[in-house]
């Protein structure tokens, strides 16, 4: 009976390989499937350690999920090459800002993410089962994009909580996922949240994941992601009048170093 189910589950494995090797679709849906099962897993192990040593939700916890969250590359074959690290020793509180590309965007922020820091997510991620609960317990913010005036008193109230907590918080500017290989127009939400508790802003930039993984056309194999930590661009003087502008010397900068770090002309 043993050896029976041991001739299955080994036709069964070879099967699935010959699938991932002659349809692309298959081996997206497969490698999306096992990173979705991962996450929920790896989730619900990290959310017990993090209550067994830290007792509830605090950004303490994001040590811990990113030391899980780290060991995700090489189940895809993922290497990251980082550049800049050094620009995230600013003295004080700080708003980080990064191009937001897919799912697997997470494997890439834990691979850089700095102490003390926190990050802004909608607030449906609450509801992801196990992971929900993870970032609930790592202190990730939750703002409701549907309420732009909900929205407003919650990054009130994080420019607040981050310069008495000396926390830097990593934003999302684009506002979604975007698999282009180019930068959406940026919201201001950031650098008003920067401005208003006049604290530095950090952008910080990933290569296009274009070459590995496209959604629409089943790709995802292994890859390299280059990452770079931009210095840091002062606010303390700026008010709200320089917001815009503010915005559009990270969007610029970001967009030029997108482009070399992903090999197409800018």
């Amino acid at each position: 009976m043993e050896l029976g189910w041991l001739l299955w589950g080994t036709a069964v494995l070879l099967l699935l390989h010959v699938l991932m090797e002659l349809s692309p679709a298959v081996n997206f849906a497969l490698r999306i499937g096992f990173y979705c099962v991962l996450c929920l897993v790896s989730s619900a192990l990290a959310a017990a350690a993090c209550l067994l040593v830290n007792g509830g939700r605090t950004v303490k916890n994001m040590r811990i999920i990113r030391a899980v969250v780290r060991t995700f590359k090489y189940f895809f074959g993922l290497k990251f090459e980082v550049k800049g690290l050094e620009n995230f020793k600013v003295e004080g509180p700080a708003i980080i800002v990064s191009n937001h590309q897919s799912i697997l965007d997470m494997m890439g922020l834990m691979e850089v993410l700095p102490d003390n820091c926190v990050q802004v997510g909608k607030k449906e991620l609450m509801y992801m089962g196990t992971v929900g609960l993870i970032i609930y317990l790592g202190g990730v913010i939750f703002i409701n994009r549907k309420s732009t005036s909900s929205a407003k008193m919650v990054m009130s109230e994080v420019a607040k909580t981050m310069v008495a907590d000396n926390v830097k918080v990593w934003v999302y500017p684009e506002g979604t996922r975007n698999c282009t290989g180019d930068l959406l127009p940026f919201k201001k939400g950031a650098f008003h949240l920067a401005v208003q508790a006049q604290v530095p802003v950090i952008p910080v930039v990933y290569s296009s994941f274009t070459t590995f993984y496209n959604p629409k056309t089943k790709l995802f194999t292994s890859g390299k992601i280059k990452v770079e930590i931009l210095p840091p661009i002062e606010t303390k003087g700026l008010t709200s009048d320089d917001v815009t502008k503010l915005s559009d010397r990270c969007f610029s900068t970001m967009r030029e170093t997108l482009f070399r770090l992903s090999g197409r002309p800018s």
